[in-house]
């Protein structure tokens, strides 16, 4: 059996995150490799690695690394797919293998998740995949729906249990709580591409310089997308009718600044990949912790501070794994034979 996904780590000390992934793809029951080799101490046993495995069949590369965490960067020299980037707190509170890790330079972006998150990581592998995989996607959907139900019980198993004079544990009871489905008011959706692969949201007017980096690039990889400028917290309605309506999307990009809701807005709407694009605001101050740091169950792909150029080549990435035409312009792109 070839394996669909190959996590590398960067020593045998990163192995306790790698089992939150090993955990994820044996529930989700999708083939694996593990492999043990340093970007530094071993280079050419990357390259050998990642260059055989991509040959032989792998679509989807974790790299679990600490301290400078350059391991991912590494992996993706040597491969067209997409990279996941899972950095490990050693010192620093992983900050540091965080900032390695993401701030990757355009064309080569890193899918990278939250510090230690390698359960994330793996989920955010296996949303790859199901691009083109029902079976994939609907265990995925089944365990965001353990994720979710795990919430819910801990309102009986934490809140009903407190007992203090004041508090009402029977008003609201989650348990009896009808929850009402959101209905789609496909009018207020505006979008101007409805059969859009890729969707690009915005947070916010001033972000859009940073949107129209990715249309250039998903222009020419000649992906289809649709771009709408809209904020969670100020129009919740209208947010979400614009990404439900926006069913047969493959892949969303999410860009904000100020507290980056954007990306978690979508994440909770769709269990479709979801690439975030922390910005700077007018302050100077840049979200690149609020998009990244997902919880467990709702990864966000995150990439570098401003970097729309690197979304779009990620998207690309993802959407290559089962189409060989934009593996071709992607080559091209990156061997800067496209005058961009």
């Amino acid at each position: 059996m070839i394996p669909k996904i190959m996590i590398i780590l960067g020593s045998g000390s990163d192995i306790a995150i790698a089992e939150k992934s090993i955990d994820i793809l044996e529930k989700l029951e999708i083939p694996y490799s593990l492999k043990i080799a340093s970007a530094h101490r071993t280079p050419n046993l990357i390259r050998e690695i990642v260059k055989q495995g991509t040959d032989a069949g792998i679509e989807v590369f974790i790299g679990i690394a600490g301290l400078a965490a350059h391991l991912p960067g590494v992996i993706a020299a040597y491969t067209p797919r997409p990279v996941i980037g899972v950095p490990v707190d050693v010192k620093t509170g992983g900050v540091d293998a965080l900032q390695s890790i993401v701030q990757m330079p355009y064309p080569s972006p890193i899918a990278t998740v939250g510090i230690d998150r390698g359960d994330n990581a793996a989920i955010l592998a296996a949303q790859f995949i199901a691009l083109y995989d029902e079976e994939i996607r609907q265990k995925i959907i089944n365990l965001r729906k353990e994720y979710a139900e795990k919430v819910k019980r801990s309102n009986e198993e934490i809140i009903q249990k407190i007992d203090k004079k004041f508090i009402q544990n029977d008003f609201l009871r989650i348990k009896d709580l009808e929850i009402k489905k959101h209905i789609i008011e496909e009018d207020e959706s505006c979008s101007k591409n409805k059969d859009a692969e890729v969707v690009i949201i915005v947070g916010r007017q001033t972000d859009m310089a940073t949107a129209k980096k990715v249309s250039v690039i998903l222009d020419r990889l000649k992906i289809s997308h649709d771009t709408k400028v809209v904020c969670p917290i100020r129009s919740n309605r209208k947010f979400t009718n614009y990404v439900k309506c926006m069913k047969n999307a493959k892949i969303f990009i999410g860009i904000s600044s100020n507290s980056s809701q954007v990306t978690g807005g979508i994440v909770g709407l769709t269990d479709r990949p979801v690439i975030g694009v922390p910005c700077t605001n007018e302050n100077g101050d840049d979200y690149i912790l609020t998009t990244v740091s997902m919880p467990p169950g709702v990864p966000v792909a995150t990439v570098g501070i401003n970097n729309g150029k690197n979304a779009a080549v990620l998207a690309g990435e993802i959407l290559s794994i089962n189409n060989p035409d934009i593996v071709e312009l992607l080559d091209k792109l990156k061997d800067k034979k496209i005058n961009l």
